[in-house]
């Protein structure tokens, strides 16, 4: 697989990473530990060198099983995990007090079973906390040799600038696929501008885009989408039409609706790299197989002008989930 500089600090991985979220949490049961290890072990066999986590999935045994994982092959891939949670519980309120950050790198290392972080994203943006004080507590592990790269979540345009005036920021961790392009409006070019590399979390629209998701799917009581206004039945069915247009771009190219989806993310600039995430090995598969397809900018363009066409409907969170969203 093709390798990838995310911005200008040298961070270099695969052009596509592994989201190990879904593999203990989210998405309904956690996969069998053996299960998920032969997962980001197969991964890597076919390329990935990226590997995506944080304290809060689980909480912590994602980490554990990541570490475990990648253990024959540490120094040959990137590992990047997140602090910015009270107790490292996402149903909490967001924490990214100077201590709080020492504490997770610490156990996070742990759990990891590494000397280093790869890439120490702040999960979220915490408002009660300057950005500053985030930045300079990671440039201080940076210092250390805890941490090798610096990254932020769901941050906006400000947020974002104040942080890179402390410390150079390596990449953007937020959610952009063809069914959320917010981050078109100010974000990318924000990234562009400062030289921040792009890796965009659910690629694949939580799994609608993959056209394997319908307006009669019934999710599991665990699975989070329940809560998710765009995942609604009436909004599954109004939105059927953006996985029709898809299916029909992938017939003209010999690829799945997942495999344009994640080419056209390619597409959009050379420092954007997807971490679709999945627990089946035939998905895996699939998604690895978008690295190696080329849209032309007329592929690029007939995409533009088909979904020119549909209006994706439904929020992506939950009212109460929208505050923690930085602009």
């Amino acid at each position: 697989m093709q390798k990838r500089k995310l911005g200008n600090t040298g961070l270099e991985v695969s052009a596509l990473g592994l989201g190990c979220m879904g593999l203990s949490f989210g998405y309904g049961p956690a996969t069998e530990k053996k299960a998920g290890i032969a997962l980001i072990q197969s991964a890597f066999e076919r390329g990935v060198t990226f590997f995506d986590t944080a304290e809060c999935y689980g909480p912590f045994v994602n980490e554990e099983l990541v570490g475990e994982a990648v253990a024959p092959f540490r120094d040959q891939i990137v590992i990047a995990t997140k602090f910015g949670f009270e107790d490292g519980d996402s149903k909490k309120p967001v924490n990214s007090r100077p201590e709080r950050i020492r504490a997770v790198a610490e156990a996070s290392l742990k759990r990891l079973k590494t000397d280093r972080i790869d890439l120490f994203y702040q999960h979220r943006v915490d408002p009660s906390v300057p950005m500053e004080d985030v930045a300079g507590t990671v440039k201080d592990l940076i210092a250390q040799g805890k941490v090798k790269h610096f990254g932020l979540s769901e941050a906006g345009a400000q947020s974002i600038r104040r942080a890179h005036a402390v410390q150079p920021v390596a990449a953007l961790q937020s959610e952009y696929s063809l069914w959320w392009r917010e981050p078109e409006q100010a974000v990318l070019p924000t990234l562009e501008e400062l030289g921040i590399g792009f890796v965009p979390f659910s690629p694949l629209g939580k799994g609608f885009l993959t056209g394997a998701i319908d307006a009669t799917t019934a999710f599991d009581t665990t699975d989070f989408r329940n809560v998710v206004p765009r995942f609604s039945e009436e909004n599954r069915r109004a939105n059927a039409g953006l996985v029709d247009v898809l299916g029909k771009i992938a017939e003209g190219k010999h690829a799945t609706r997942a495999q344009i989806a994640l080419a056209w993310l390619l597409a959009q600039r050379p420092w954007i790299v997807p971490i679709p995430g999945t627990t089946k090995l035939h998905r895996l598969e699939e998604n690895v197989g978008a690295a190696a397809l080329e849209l032309s900018s007329a592929d690029v363009e007939a995409i533009e002008t088909a979904l020119k066409q549909i209006e994706v409907v439904g929020d992506r969170y939950p009212a109460q989930w929208q505050q923690r969203i930085d602009r």
